[in-house]
This record gives C-alpha cells, sequence and structure tokens, in this order.
C-alpha cells in the first residue's frame, strides 16, 4: 500500500512520542483478542502489529484500494480522525483511527470487524464467521471503534504530555510533579486496560479496577454499586478506601441508596459546587467534599453507580481527573458487556443440553462443514451407545435422508436391532451461530407393529378369516401386470351364494356365519387358489386364478363346483346352498382391476339369470340387463326430466351419546317413491343410478335440498347443527365435484362447517392420490369429512392417515351382535381408540337395540346412529321433532 509507511515523526518532539512501543503493541494486541476485532497500527516506522494470517487475508478481501481510500481519509487532515466504511463482503467492516499532534498524524489504526449480524452473513458473498477466530456484532464494533480512538488518545495525549513534561523538566523542576502525575495516569490506564482480558471473577475485577483508580487519584473513598431494582437498597460490589479513612457505609448488602444514586446521568460534586441545602447538608454528614457518581447501563437501565468521594478540604475535580474516571468507566463498560455476552452463550448451550436431555427422542447434532458430531443427548447416547461407538450412525441416518435435502421426517430401519425410527431432520441455526444439521429420532417401533396388525386385519374379512375386497383389488393388480409383463393369463371367478339369504333367515344369523365359514375354509383347500380367495360382501365371493396357477384352470372350476353339489351340515340336518359363478380371463378382456370385477359380476348375474348353480363366461354378448333393470332405469330418467319430483331426502338423526344423547344434526337419505314401481329401496336404485351414470344429478340434488334444509335449521334456533351428505365414488370422480359444492353452498349459504361430506371405503383405492387431491380441496372450502362404512373391508389406515377424515362411521355389520359378540365390541373399541390417536370422533351406525347401545360405554364413542333413537323420516316430521319442539 503506497503512502502508508510516509509518515514523519514531529521533528518537534523526536523519538520521545514513540516510546514503549512494546506496551502499545501489547495494549493493542489485547484490546483486540478481547473485543473481537482484527487490526493493525502505522506510523512512520511501519506496521506496529497486527502481522497474523488472518489480517492479511482480511487485507485481500477489503482490497488494498479502499485501505489506501480510508487511510488518506482520516491522516490528509485533523478535520476527520475516525471512520467507518462498508466493504466488498457484506459482514466485513473496516475502520480507520488517526491520532495527530499539531496536524500532524503519529499513529493510525485500520480495524477489522467480522460481524456475526444475521442480516448481514445471510447477504450474498458474505463470508463465514466461524473461518475467524474473532467475530463481532456491527453495534459493539461501532463502540470498539470509540473505545480504540479513545485509548489511543489517552495513551498518545500520555505521551505528548510526557515527552513535554520531561523537555520542561530541563527548564523547570516545578513541572516535574507534572510529569509524574501523567507518567501515573498512563500506568493507571495502562492496569485497567490490561484488566479487559482477565479471566478472574468479575467482582475481582471491579476491585481492582476502583483499587488503580482510588490509587492514582488519591482519593478516600471508590466503590462500584450494584442497585436493587424496584427497591430503594443497594449492594456494594467493590470497593477501595483510603488508609486511615473511615467507611461511608456501614454494610455492604442492603445498604440504602443515597439519594444521588437516582440519577441517571453523570453527577460531579467539589466543595465550591453550588448544590441544593439538602444535598450539602448529606455531603457534610457523610464528611464528603467532593463527590464524583458515574451510572453504568447494563442492557436498557442503570445497574450499577460507580462513586468516588473525597473528604480533603477544599477538594476540586480537575478536568483530567473527571475525563481519567470516564475512560476508565469505559473499560469497565467493555469488561461488563464481554462478561455477560459470554455468560449467556455458556448459560445458553448449559440451558439448551438440559433441555434436549430431557425430551423423549434422541437427539444428534452435526456440523454441516465438517459432518464432525457436535452434541449427542442422553437418549441418543442409550439407544445408540454401540453406534456411537463403531462409528456406524452417520451411514444409519445418512441412508434414510435424500441427498441435497434440508428438512423433513423419513423412516429409518435398524435391520440388526429389527427397530424402526421416524428421523426428523432439519439444519438450524446452533448457539454459536454455525449452521448444524439436527436429528431427532423417535421409536415407533410398538407403533409400525401395531399399524401391521391393524392393516392385517384391514385386508382380512373378520368372520371369514379370508382375505377382503381391498387385499383382492390389490393383489388383482399385482397378478395382471405379471400376465401382462410375462404373457401369461390368468381369470377372476365371481360367486354368489344361491338362496343363502333364505338361510341366513330360516336358520338364524349365526347359521348363516356358518355356512359362510365352512365355505371359505373348503375354497382355500383347492389347489392353485389357497392364497387368493377373497370375500367381498355378505355372500359373495371372488377367486383369483393367478397365472402360475392358470394351468390348472378347468380343474379349480370344477372343484368348486363339486364343492357347492355336497349339501352342508348345518343345525342337526343337510342344507344345500349352490353358487353362481361369473368367469373373467386377463388380460384378455381387459387390464383394469374395476373393469374385470365389474365383467365378472355382469358375467355371474347371467349365469343367475339362467337359473341357480350356473356359471358363465364373460363376453360381449352377454344383456346385462333385465327387463326389470330396464323399467327402472325409464322410469328413473323419467322421474329426473320431472324435476325430481319422486325423489324425497329423508333425515335420520345423529346423537351425541357424550352430551346427554342430543342430537346434534342428521344425515340426508335419498328415498324413490315411483309413481308405477311404487317405493324402491336405495339398494336398488342407488347402484343402478351410480351404473347408468345419473347418480351425479341425483347427488347434487340431494346435496342442495340438504344443505338448504340444513341453513333453515340453523337460522331456527340451532346453530350447531349439522347434515351428513353422502358422496359416492362415481361423484368424487366428477372432474367438476369441487366447484359444485362450492356453489352449492354460496347458494344455499349454509355455514360449510355444517356439512359433512361422507364416503365410503370404496373411495378409489387405485386412484389414492387424486382422490386426496379431491378430499383435500373439499376439506379446504371449509366442510368436514366422515369414512362411512368403515371395517366392511376397503379401507387402509394409510389411507385414513393420509386424507383429513374428521368422522369414522362404524358399519352397522358391527352392531347387530355388538352386545354379545366379543370381537364386535373389540374391534369399535380399537377403532375409537385409533381415532383418538388421529385426532377424529367415531360414529356407530345401526343401534337398534337398548343393550347394543349400552354396549358402548366406556369406549370413546361420541356419536350414534339407529332405530334406537330414530329412524329415517321426512323433513317435515324430523323439524315437527327436533326443531319445533326444542326451538
Amino acid at each position: 500500500m503506497e503512502n502508508l509507511h510516509n509518515i514523519t515523526d514531529s521533528s518537534l518532539y523526536g523519538n520521545s512520542v514513540m516510546l514503549d512501543r512494546v506496551i502499545v503493541e501489547r495494549m493493542a494486541f489485547r484490546f483486540c483478542e478481547v473485543v473481537g476485532i482484527y487490526a493493525y497500527g502505522l506510523d512512520s516506522r511501519g506496521e506496529m502489529t497486527g502481522d497474523d494470517k488472518d489480517n492479511r487475508r482480511l487485507k485481500e478481501l477489503v482490497g488494498e484500494e479502499q485501505l489506501d481510500a480510508i487511510f488518506h481519509r482520516v491522516t490528509d487532515n485533523d478535520l476527520e480522525v475516525q471512520a467507518v466504511e462498508d466493504t466488498r463482503v457484506p459482514n466485513i467492516k473496516v475502520a480507520a483511527v488517526s491520532e495527530h499532534i499539531n496536524k500532524t498524524p503519529i499513529i493510525t489504526w485500520i480495524i477489522f470487524g467480522v460481524l456475526t449480524d444475521e442480516e448481514y452473513i445471510s447477504m450474498p458473498g458474505a463470508v463465514v464467521p466461524v473461518e475467524f477466530e474473532k467475530t463481532i456484532s456491527y453495534k459493539e464494533f461501532l463502540d470498539a471503534v470509540d473505545v480504540a480512538r479513545d485509548m489511543s488518545h489517552l495513551i498518545l495525549s500520555s505521551k505528548f504530555s510526557l515527552a513535554t513534561a520531561q523537555a520542561e523538566s530541563r527548564r523547570s523542576k516545578n513541572e516535574e510533579a507534572e510529569t509524574r502525575n501523567y507518567l501515573k495516569r498512563v500506568e493507571a490506564i495502562s492496569s485497567i486496560v490490561q484488566l479487559l482480558d482477565s479471566s478472574e471473577a468479575i467482582e475481582m475485577v471491579m476491585n481492582d479496577i476502583v483499587k488503580h483508580i482510588g490509587t492514582y487519584l488519591d482519593i478516600s473513598c471508590a466503590m462500584i454499586c450494584r442497585v436493587k431494582r424496584g427497591s430503594d437498597l443497594m449492594d456494594i460490589a467493590a470497593s477501595w478506601i483510603n488508609q486511615g479513612v473511615v467507611p461511608f457505609f456501614d454494610k455492604t448488602v442492603g445498604q440504602q441508596r443515597p439519594h444521588f444514586m437516582y440519577t441517571e446521568k453523570p453527577l460531579v460534586l467539589s466543595f465550591d459546587s453550588e448544590i441544593e441545602t439538602a444535598d450539602r447538608e448529606l455531603m457534610d454528614k457523610m464528611g464528603i467534599t467532593a463527590l464524583c457518581v458515574l451510572p453504568i447501563q447494563i442492557g436498557n437501565g442503570v445497574a450499577m453507580y460507580a462513586c468516588f468521594m473525597d473528604s480533603a478540604p477544599e477538594k476540586k475535580w480537575k478536568t483530567e481527573d473527571i475525563k481519567f474516571l470516564y475512560d476508565a468507566m469505559r473499560v469497565l463498560q467493555s469488561i461488563l458487556t464481554k462478561r455477560i455476552q459470554k455468560n449467556s452463550l455458556a448459560s445458553s448451550y448449559a440451558s439448551l443440553e438440559a433441555i434436549l436431555d430431557n425430551v423423549g427422542s434422541a437427539i444428534y447434532v452435526r456440523d454441516i462443514e465438517t459432518g464432525s458430531p457436535l452434541f449427542s443427548n442422553r437418549v441418543l447416547k442409550n439407544t445408540f451407545a454401540a453406534e456411537l461407538q463403531n462409528g456406524s450412525l452417520d451411514t444409519l441416518f445418512d441412508n434414510a435422508i435424500p441427498i441435497n435435502e434440508e428438512s423433513g421426517i423419513y423412516e429409518v430401519h435398524h435391520l440388526e436391532k429389527n427397530k424402526w425410527y421416524d428421523l426428523h431432520y432439519t439444519y438450524i441455526n446452533w448457539v454459536d451461530g454455525r449452521k448444524v444439521s439436527l436429528c431427532a429420532a423417535y421409536d415407533v417401533t410398538d407403533k409400525k407393529n401395531y399399524q401391521r396388525r391393524i392393516e392385517q386385519q384391514a385386508y382380512t374379512d373378520f368372520l371369514t378369516g379370508l382375505y377382503n375386497r381391498m387385499c383382492c383389488e390389490r393383489d388383482l393388480a399385482m397378478h395382471i401386470d405379471s400376465a401382462t409383463h410375462n404373457n401369461m393369463r390368468g381369470a377372476i371367478l365371481y360367486l354368489d351364494l344361491d338362496d343363502f339369504k333364505h338361510i341366513n333367515d330360516g336358520l338364524g344369523h349365526q347359521y348363516g356365519d356358518v355356512l359362510l365359514k365352512a365355505i371359505s375354509h373348503s375354497l382355500q383347500r383347492v389347489e392353485g387358489i389357497e392364497n387368493s380367495c377373497y370375500r367381498i360382501g355378505g355372500d359373495e365371493f371372488i377367486i383369483i386364478i393367478p397365472p402360475e396357477s392358470y394351468g390348472r384352470f378347468r380343474e379349480i372350476i370344477q372343484e368348486i363346483r363339486d364343492i357347492f353339489a355336497k349339501p352342508w351340515y348345518l343345525k342337526d340336518a343337510d342344507y344345500y346352498c349352490t353358487t353362481s359363478m361369473g368367469i373373467v380371463e386377463f388380460p384378455e378382456s381387459g387390464d383394469s382391476v374395476q373393469d374385470l370385477i365389474k365383467k365378472a359380476d355382469i358375467a355371474m348375474y347371467e349365469a343367475k339369470k339362467s337359473g341357480k348353480n350356473r356359471m358363465a363366461e364373460y363376453s360381449e354378448n352377454i344383456v346385462s340387463s333385465s327387463t326389470e333393470r330396464l323399467d327402472m332405469e325409464k322410469n328413473m330418467r323419467d322421474a329426473m326430466a320431472e324435476d325430481y319430483k319422486e325423489f324425497e331426502v329423508y333425515y335420520q338423526p345423529i346423537v351425541d351419546i357424550m352430551n346427554g344423547d342430543k342430537c346434534i344434526g342428521a344425515e340426508a337419505l335419498i328415498r324413490w317413491n315411483s309413481v308405477e314401481l311404487g317405493f324402491i329401496a336405495p339398494s336398488d336404485f342407488i347402484p343402478l343410478a351410480e351404473y347408468l351414470g345419473l347418480i351425479n344429478p341425483i347427488g347434487n340434488y340431494v346435496l342442495k335440498e340438504a344443505c338448504t334444509t340444513c341453513r333453515h335449521w340453523n337460522e331456527s334456533g340451532h346453530p350447531d347443527y349439522k347434515v351428513n351428505v353422502n358422496l359416492s365414488v362415481v361423484q368424487l370422480l366428477q372432474t367438476d365435484i369441487i366447484d359444485i359444492v362450492k356453489r352449492t353452498i354460496e347458494e344455499t349459504g349454509i355455514n360449510p362447517r355444517n356439512l359433512t361430506l361422507e364416503v365410503t371405503e370404496s373411495l378409489a383405492i387405485n386412484d389414492m392420490e387424486r382422490m386426496k387431491k379431491i378430499l383435500g380441496a373439499l376439506k379446504e372450502l371449509g366442510c368436514k369429512l366422515a369414512l362411512d362404512d368403515f371395517g366392511t373391508g376397503y379401507s387402509s389406515l394409510n389411507h385414513i392417515r393420509e386424507i383429513p377424515f374428521d368422522v369414522i362411521k362404524v358399519d352397522q355389520s358391527f352392531v347387530r351382535d355388538l352386545a354379545e359378540d366379543a370381537y364386535s365390541q373389540s374391534f369399535i373399541k380399537m377403532v375409537a381408540e385409533l381415532a383418538e390417536t388421529l385426532g377424529v370422533n367415531v360414529c356407530v351406525e345401526g343401534i337398534e337395540t337398548e343393550r347394543q347401545f349400552k354396549a358402548l360405554d366406556n369406549m370413546k364413542v361420541k356419536m350414534v346412529q339407529g332405530f334406537f333413537f330414530d329412524r329415517p323420516m321426512t323433513k317435515d316430521s324430523f323439524e315437527q321433532k327436533y326443531i319445533e319442539a326444542k326451538g
């Protein structure tokens, strides 16, 4: 850097001003270490200090041109002797401080600050603070620059005064005392500055400071008092009393504060100062002739007072003495600030360690750049002791975390321990400011095993032990893919028991259940289909002949027919129960799970239409609609064309059994009273409406009627009444279903939180991602979601967890034998516990008797529907009983 060394010493003072250069360098080095800055000084001899690796790097980062400019900015004249500038690195600031004598620069300090403020280190191009040994905040940097200038000024002024004193002493012995005084002052302030890097307790440091001050000034007493906020008391934290002086206060703890220790500004009183009579009387009472009180601020208020008192006759403070006190207190303020920051960091780490040691998860913190571990809490050390010892923990966690991911929740399977963990991973700023990765591992092995058991139950028909429809659809998709990719064939057999209803009603449900179990066990003994038999409904079964068993296709069909050719021993007698069978092959007849099952169903109905105990293979020539179905279709279309006048919405009350069996709303149910065909059960016309694609307009009609009615209830004194509306899969898969629901809410004016949309367990299992988006969008409208008919064989716990359901409705098939059947009771209790874990409510359908109702005690079931409380009824009947009577 040109011209930086071209400073010439004043010829007037020669080398006198440059005395004790080693002391100056040592003081500067300690000041930089304690405060957290980098600096180097320049005089006519060159750099005085700061020629280390970090200084050289900082010079390179800032650039010679800027350093030259800021140097000349403070040395070319004595009008601007201190400057602070930004650099091209956002979190590096540079400052220059120059001291002049007779307008000639004697020493210039170039000061660097590596800032830790978030607003600077987050800027593009910022350096990483941890790469430097010394860092500082921007406010602290400015304070440090001020202190550096004050120190330089004080030292050089002292040197200047000393040089003057020494020159004059050759001409006058009277000035020797003044010279010695300057030397003593330099020595005193130097001793105080050296306390910046003291590791002694703060009380001892403060005692040393007041000792140096009192000794130098030769006053009666110097003390530092710590005030007790909110009271009139104080404690004397440090004190020095001159020899032969009686203490001014009789105790050091809980001392009454004199009124001059309430000031927020410095107070300087000499023996001849004009003060109020009360103040003079207090000083006279204490035997004080001169007093100097300097407030010391910590945080946002005065926490201490430095008090200097003298009882010498006619004591008068000198200007240089007061300035000396100010300078000494600035050093003390810097020491206190540094101690507070250091203690705060240590306390923060200790507090954080104590907190993390008492959380239930295993915590592991690593440095992002080096990968080295920084912290492991007690749970992690206990859980992964072996992995920490052999160094395999990082690999275990890293294998679960995708590359370049900064946060997420991942699953870790520890094969050796057969343990499962949920790993929560994120980046955070550690207590020392560096960027770290935090892993929190939760042992979820029990939950995982429980989930497996529950899912296994969800895949299994509870009565027969066969797999259910959800499992059927999953396995069928797998077999279709296998057959397609390997150029093989498979088949689906759709079985519907003939006259099962007569046996079930005639002998009783318990014997119907025995028959279903016996049939199921017989089917499972057929070679080739042992693991591919499924019960998908009351008396309906699906059998998949997988590609590897297709070679026995005809033998399997014959063995099944032989099973139903024999009687079944029920209630001490033989009963025959045959089956109608529909057959479809894949991938010849399609590669869609739903299409293949539908075609097998059509073939089964064709077989049943031909008589009992028949089978039919699917072909395009099969006519799947009977005359009855055609008549129903015609009348349904006519009824829709006449503005749905034959359709009526009934309402079945929903009761809150946790709140005094209070009605809280109703489920809307469609009914069809045809002029031509009479009253038609929903189970007959709704499947046909879905098949014909007419369920959408009918469903929209029900939705609008139910919303209009519910708003009327809400405005009639029941603001919390809710209405439940069923949405079929066909409705949900409409491209505009979200717009339809939104428009209905807006047109009817219903509060969306009072609308619950029920979806069945058959909700598009093969297109779950699409269904999650649809249901999520409905949820965003403010509606509530209910999972209907839970337990009939479709749902997966994963789906329940992934979709934000508010209510789980247990199918009424679990209620029929609820009072006696332990399995039904256990199932409902399990569902209620699962719902509580997921944060949703449970509604049990089909409660018809008091015994069934009583069986729900202590099961955490909130809502109930069923004939025990009321049957579905017309709108007028419902309002007369539940709105007008209770309004």
